[in-house]
């Protein structure tokens, strides 16, 4: 049988799996194949290289292996319990061995006398050691054991295992699976590759990470393949980046200067920091290429994303084309029109903002005024997509906090114009650069790493419930300077599962605490019309504590709220906590963020919760939420990734995807069609990946 025959042949003519099993490995962990079945990697190994002796096990060690004979096989009846118990003993002493099920067919297998490999989860009765339900080898004529070694563990579920599909058996039926393999594995990546990154071979790769002869071993095979995994992702998403700059030409404008030099000579309001001068020129020289810029900019809260994009937007209105900025919220939408209509109000530029909400004839002349390009920006919500709305010659899109749109609705903001505009798409999550790579893997990232001078840190404390008093004196000390706070929290109503306040109980706990000052609530379960009213409403300072669930997290600017208060702060992952701080600390005074914890809450939440009283840097703060809750877990992620690999790990593999991420630059910057013969492995594993959903059904 040849590879690619083998790699799609049917799981069940797989010695040792049958229909039966083959049923349950396709209805319970999608293994279809052979192919599938040696794909399935072992979660972990567990190191039985060493054999315990009797005498030397410690009180709280896991897992012990022993040798050793078997004596006093007997059962023990306790009215209806039973257990079947039975002594190994080796030279330096003895272990109790118990089992609660199955009972019938141990007593028959067990021979008193003969020799055992015995393994399992190490219990203490009394002074006395025992292993319930162990695993036992017989050991005969002095051959040694197979299972001595790093033995995989496979992930099994409850049916499974009733069926008898469990760790062992899985491992069993693998180990057949390999010994019958009639060929070596093809290889997939390219000589240079290899030998430059100290790579071992696919074949032995895909045989170490099952079964590896040691720990060094089974190290090279999680490389090469994290490292394989890796370098594909970043192989497809780099070419689909240079495929889109070579297909679509994008529109040239030209770098003139009238606007953007009176802009920034006399009117522009503070200085720009050299991240933003940087990352002004990248977008520039995007939109002077003459290709579409697809351009992704990150920046922590208050960074200065805005004048970014109203720079970019100016620039381009300068070369006589327009601009459209999309929002997902109303409020949001109407804060960023209005904070750049009054930039370009001394330029005369006009701006319209666009949203559900604009009158009917107010709506009709905004539409005409786009269409013989009358109006150079405009700003507005999901309103900008809709059929009607037609640009003369829009030439730049900018998309804020575009995660909250779905991809087709994005994708209809490029069919504005006969040449897709140029896209520049801002988010105010910083997003740590292993999952840029991947989540945003097709578009180029500009980063503004630098806050503007003389903004004041926000102040973040961390409460405990016997610290109540100290954050009802900050908050009336500033309620009584005339400021606004918000007051987040996790839970919406009461739930069995989980202990914590719910919003509407502290809604009422916080208007009984101050009850001279207005209180306003906000939470997802209200319809668009009403959070925007209850959010105008603390916007225009009718009311002054806002309590509210993370719908305030992103994007709205009350420059008078001084005052962030999170419950059960634990509950929340670190870049969500950090895009909360971010909505107090937009106006000249000193802010506060308070972080009040549960009184029950672990040292580990503690430390973490520690991470944001220690600073203000938004990428750290992300960079550790990665490390402490996975990608898996983090919020804001592009809502058509996939972030499940099969071995890599982006919150412990920075490493591997780094070496991965240069290799495939490489590979693309000598060979961009992958037309050399040296590449021809890439080649084809790239038409495979590209064919079906993974390279012959297998590879991530």
């Amino acid at each position: 049988m040849d590879e690619r025959r083998w790699w799609l042949m049917p799981v069940e003519y797989v010695k040792g799996v049958g229909p039966r099993r083959a049923q349950l490995l396709r209805e319970e962990v999608s293994v279809f194949t052979a192919g599938d079945l040696l794909m399935y990697f072992p979660y972990r190994h567990l190191d039985r290289t060493r054999i315990d002796l009797a005498a030397t096990l410690q009180e709280g060690q896991p897992f012990a292996q022993l040798r050793g004979r078997i004596s006093d096989i007997r059962l023990v009846e306790r009215g209806p319990h039973r257990r079947l118990s039975a002594t190994l003993t080796d030279h330096t002493g003895s272990v109790e061995l118990t089992w609660f099920q199955g009972i019938r067919y141990i007593r028959k297998s067990l021979i008193a006398g003969a020799e055992y490999l015995v393994f399992g989860r190490l219990m203490k009765l009394g002074r006395h050691f025992s292993i319930a339900h162990p695993e036992m080898e017989r050991i005969s004529g002095g051959t040694e054991s197979r299972r001595v070694g790093l033995v995989p563990l496979y992930t099994t579920t409850e049916k499974m295992k009733k069926a008898g599909l469990d760790s062992r058996a899985i491992e069993d039926i693998m180990r057949q699976l390999m010994e019958n393999i009639p060929f070596t594995f093809s290889e997939t990546l390219s000589e240079d590759i290899l030998s430059e990154y100290k790579l071992c071979s696919r074949h032995h790769a895909l045989c170490q990470i099952h079964f590896p002869s040691s720990e060094a071993e089974l190290k090279k095979a999680l490389f090469r393949l994290k490292f394989e995994e890796l370098f594909f992702l970043r192989l497809q998403l780099l070419q689909l980046n240079l495929g889109r700059k070579r297909e679509n030409p994008g529109l040239e404008v030209p770098r003139t200067n009238r606007l953007v030099k009176e802009f920034y000579q006399h009117h522009l309001p503070f200085p720009l920091t050299g991240a933003q001068i940087r990352v002004l020129r990248e977008i520039r020289e995007d939109m002077a290429s003459g290709r579409q810029m697809s351009r992704l900019l990150q920046g922590d809260v208050g960074s200065g994303k805005t004048i970014v994009a109203l720079l970019s937007m100016l620039s381009v209105v300068d070369a006589g084309f327009q601009a459209a900025m999309m929002a997902p919220t109303e409020i949001l939408a109407q804060q960023h029109y209005y904070a750049i209509s009054d930039y370009l109000k001394p330029l005369r530029v006009p701006v319209a903002l666009l949203t559900g909400s604009t009158p009917r004839n107010q709506r009709q002349d905004i539409l005409t005024s786009l269409r013989d390009g009358r109006l150079p920006i405009v700003v507005g919500t999901h309103a900008l997509l809709e059929e009607d709305v037609k640009f003369r010659n829009l030439a730049l899109a900018v998309i804020d906090e575009q995660h909250r749109f779905g991809v087709a609705q994005r994708g209809k903001m490029w069919q504005k114009n006969v040449v897709p505009p140029h896209v520049l798409i801002m988010t105010a999550t910083p997003i740590p650069r292993t999952l840029a790579l991947t989540i945003y893997g097709d578009l180029d990232v500009s980063v503004l790493d630098e806050l503007p001078p003389g903004r004041k840190p926000v102040i973040t404390r961390l409460l405990l419930p016997s610290q109540h008093s100290q954050l009802l004196h900050l908050v009336q000390g500033e309620l009584a300077k005339g400021r606004q706070v918000y007051w987040v929290f996790p839970l919406i109503e009461e739930s069995e599962k989980l202990d914590y306040t719910p919003l509407l109980k502290g809604y009422e706990q916080v208007k009984k605490s101050f009850p001279q000052w207005s209180v306003e609530m906000l939470h997802g379960r209200m319809n668009q019309a009403e959070k925007e009213q209850a959010m105008q409403r603390f916007a225009r300072g009718e009311a002054q504590i806002l309590v509210a669930t993370t719908v305030i997290e992103v994007g709205v600017n009350v420059p008078n709220a001084s005052v962030m208060v999170i419950e059960h702060a634990e509950r929340f992952g670190l870049a969500q906590l950090h895009q909360l701080r971010g909505r107090v600390g937009r106006g000249a005074e000193q802010s506060y963020c308070i972080l009040l914890a549960s009184p029950n809450i672990s040292a580990e939440g503690r430390a973490r919760l520690q991470v944001m009283v220690s600073t203000q840097d938004g990428f750290r703060i992300a960079e550790e939420d990665l490390r402490l809750r996975g990608a898996g877990d983090l919020e804001g992620t592009r809502q058509s990734g996939n972030m499940r690999f099969r071995l890599a790990d982006l919150s412990k593999d920075v490493h591997v995807l780094q070496q991965a991420d240069r290799a495939a630059r490489q590979v693309l910057e000598g060979d961009p069609f992958l037309v050399s013969p040296l590449h021809e492995p890439i080649k084809s594993t790239l038409n495979s990946l590209k064919k079906s959903e993974s390279f012959w059904r297998q590879i991530a």
